[in-house]
């Protein structure tokens, strides 16, 4: 039997969830090094989450007091479960499991699911169709953590990115269409499509996370794909605390969209494969007020994938070419050392 682990961020399903999720958040030096390093960062963590917790509490009200994201994460994780346990793999059977980041359930809890199944072969695959230090590499650390914590002869391989993977370009690509149709003829005509990524600290990127180019391979897959005549642009949300963050940010954009007299627009929430409080809250919510302020009049956004059949194969078939390959990997391997 194999064994997949779904990386995902994780959000609080509940008021009271947020507090401990916001700790979790700031204690991670993969996306913040506050100072003084390792030691003292969960006591920076506590006061930063103090600071916080008003405001990040008001907008989880604002979406009816927590996140779907585990609701949907487990959805995806059945889904593909299906889809693989269906297909015929050679490789199979699977189970299939997750392992979110800042809240439960955590890596850890994935490793007691599967030890207590018997699965000793893992295949990790991140819900961040773009790789970077702060969303796989970060999972990826936490994972390889609660594996030496665990102490279990788990064999474990990876799924790294996905950014032009072909059904999951399609999958988008069909949300996209979708929501594009549904607008007054007029409106589409003059749409502006304007794509939103999660923002990175500019350090990221200057340090060689290849988050940006493949944020900017995924776009352009898609505008290949749809074949629209319209404008498109690209900004970045999300985007708090000290720190450059690289841009253009997406409230900016849409206020200088406005000015330039665009009161039409499509925005594509970019590196998201479910909905969370960056697309209910950001996009549905406060960047539509953004865009009314603006005198944006025609406002919308595609459906998220979240279970979207042609996503969910275009995951199964990550994990299987990938076993593929390793199987492929493991013969050659065995003629080198005959041959030698």
């Amino acid at each position: 039997m194999t064994g997949v682990v779904l990386f995902n961020m994780g959000g609080p399903e509940r008021l009271e969830d947020i507090q401990p999720f916001l700790v979790n958040l700031f204690s991670d030096r993969a996306i913040i090094e506050l100072p003084l390093g390792r030691i003292v960062q969960p006591v920076f963590a506590r006061a930063l989450t103090r600071a916080r917790l008003p405001a990040v509490r008001r907008n989880y009200e604002a979406i009816g007091g927590g996140s779907p994201q585990l609701r949907l994460t487990r959805d995806q994780a059945a889904a593909l479960q299906t889809w693989l346990n269906a297909d015929g793999s050679a490789h199979g059977p699977f189970h299939v499991t997750i392992a979110m980041r800042y809240t439960p359930p955590f890596a850890a809890d994935a490793l007691t699911d599967l030890s207590a199944r018997g699965i000793r072969r893992v295949v990790t695959l991140p819900l961040y169709p773009h790789w970077s230090q702060a969303t796989t590499g970060s999972s990826r650390a936490d994972f390889d953590l609660a594996l030496e914590r665990a102490q279990c002869p788990f064999d474990v391989t990876h799924v790294t990115s996905y950014a032009d993977e072909r059904l999951y370009v399609d999958a988008f690509a069909d949300t996209i269409r979708e929501a594009y149709d549904a607008m007054p003829t007029a409106s589409r005509k003059r749409a502006v499509i304007l794509f939103s990524a999660h923002g990175l600290p500019q350090k990221f990127v200057d340090g060689g996370d290849p988050y940006v180019w493949q944020i900017e391979t995924t776009r352009r897959a898609l505008v290949d794909r749809l074949g629209l005549p319209n404008r498109h642009v690209l900004a970045y949300q999300s985007r708090t605390g000290p720190v450059r963050w690289i841009g253009p940010g997406t409230e900016e954009v849409i206020h200088a969209l406005g000015a330039e007299g665009v009161r039409d627009l499509l925005i594509v929430p970019l590196s998201f494969v479910s909905d969370h409080i960056e697309t209910l809250y950001e996009v549905d919510l406060l960047f539509a007020e953004a865009a009314r302020r603006a005198g944006i009049v025609e406002y919308r956004r595609p459906r998220a994938l979240n279970t979207h059949p042609t996503f969910i194969e275009a995951l199964g078939r990550l994990v299987v070419r990938h076993l593929d390959t390793l199987r492929a990997l493991a013969r050659h391997g065995d003629i080198w050392r005959s041959a030698a």
